[in-house]
């Protein structure tokens, strides 16, 4: 009893740390069997991301099932052992060390989130262990370069730049506030936000924030009421967002909103409800139609797996993502040969060049290169949903500009 007491002390003095150290106990090929390959996966699966969380995990198990059906890569089922760490950095990091020592897994895989996500690195580097296919677009995973951090999605200084290029291009706008989440999340938005803006020669007309978990967003609502802004950033998840879109409206403000790909373009859409607010949204994978048509949708291997796996959920964005990284870690299996390493993984994954994960869209890797994708959407919100901006002119005559 002692000894589980000072082991789960031990793990959550770790856990405080800013950063941890962790020797890991050196096996011969951890995570490979002879007739399975097992990942690890933590992610919130409760909580208020656990939307984000189950729908990455879903959409990444509807490809690894149908791989699993086909026989696996090279003999091998891949199974996905994944525990829910709530969007709590500490609790990740637990879980986190338990997948690497306890479970003796192959790669790390689908995490979700910047605040849980950074926490871990030390302990990819400590373990030598792949990570690929996070839900985040966080600058600490690609700089300085990893080896062992595989991303597919573009950053969110690339989503943020792009918007700030429209914003001041396409819809004359050079009044831009930032709401943000005050944790790595946030700041990664801002500090790109700010960098796109010192091209045009501007910065940010205000910036407030919010508690990562909270919905008190009323200190952010004070901070760009009086600004002027004729738009507003929002980095942050969707219950504060909402909350600080609809009392800015109320104070008689009535920006455009824009907001990064993490939040979920279909739940952030419920919960907008009637809103009539103008607001944009990026996105990292190509979005579909309502209507699913299966013959022309880049989601369409997506969307006819989710039909049979899970039947019951609605095909979204945050599973498309989810589906691109099991498409990725699959390929690096089966290039990586029966002989499977994970560093034979790593160089298998680095010689994809123009790799094609769907119809018309592609992935390249190499040895300096760990971002399989550059491309960034844009969405606007319009009878419910979102919908891909194809005529940014169109647009700026809906906000009245």
């Amino acid at each position: 009893m002692k000894k589980i007491l000072l082991l789960t002390a031990l793990l959550l003095l770790a856990a405080c740390e800013r950063s941890v150290t962790v020797k890991m106990h050196e096996e011969k090929n951890p995570g490979v069997y002879s007739d399975r390959i097992v990942l690890g996966s933590c992610l919130a699966l409760k909580g208020h991301a656990s939307y984000l969380g189950t729908q990455t995990l879903h959409g990444a198990l509807a490809y690894i099932n149908h791989v699993n059906d086909q026989g696996g890569v090279h003999g091998r089922k891949i199974e996905v052992v994944a525990y829910d760490d709530s969007y709590d950095p500490p609790q990740c990091l637990i879980n986190t060390q338990k997948l690497i020592i306890a479970d003796k897994i192959f790669a790390l895989f689908c995490y979700v989130g910047t605040p849980t996500t950074v926490k871990i690195l030390p302990l990819v580097e400590d373990a030598g262990i792949p990570l690929l296919g996070m839900f985040t677009g966080a600058n600490a995973l690609r700089k300085p370069f990893n080896r062992y951090v595989i991303n597919i999605r573009p950053s969110y200084y690339q989503e943020t730049r792009e918007a700030v290029r429209h914003m001041v291009k396409d819809l004359n706008i050079t009044r831009i506030a930032v709401f943000y989440q005050y944790d790595a999340f946030g700041f990664d938005g801002l500090t790109g936000t700010e960098l796109a803006l010192k091209e045009f020669g501007l910065e940010p007309v205000a910036r407030g924030s919010y508690t990562r978990g909270s919905l008190e967003v009323q200190e952010g609502v004070q901070r760009i009421r009086n600004s002027g802004a004729q738009a507003v950033f929002m980095i942050g998840t969707s219950g504060p967002c909402i909350k600080f879109l609809k009392s800015l409206n109320s104070e008689g403000m009535h920006p455009v909103f824009y907001t990064v790909s993490f939040i979920g373009a279909r739940q952030f859409a419920q919960d907008l409800g009637n809103d009539n607010s103008t607001v944009i949204m990026s996105q990292v994978v190509p979005p579909f139609s309502e209507d699913h048509d299966l013959s022309h949708s880049e989601a369409a291997s997506y969307i006819r797996l989710m039909k049979q796996y899970y039947p019951d959920e609605t095909p979204n964005l945050v599973g498309l993502e989810g589906f691109f990284n099991a498409r990725i870690m699959v390929e690096g299996l089966r290039r990586s040969g029966r002989a499977l390493t994970r560093e034979k993984f790593i160089t298998a994954v680095e010689t994809m060049d123009n790799y094609e994960i769907a119809p018309g869209i592609t992935v390249s890797y190499g040895e300096q290169d760990h971002q399989g994708m550059d491309k960034v959407y844009f969405t606007s919100y319009r009878n419910g949903r979102f919908e891909l901006i194809r005529n940014w002119e169109a647009l700026k005559g809906r906000i009245g500009q």
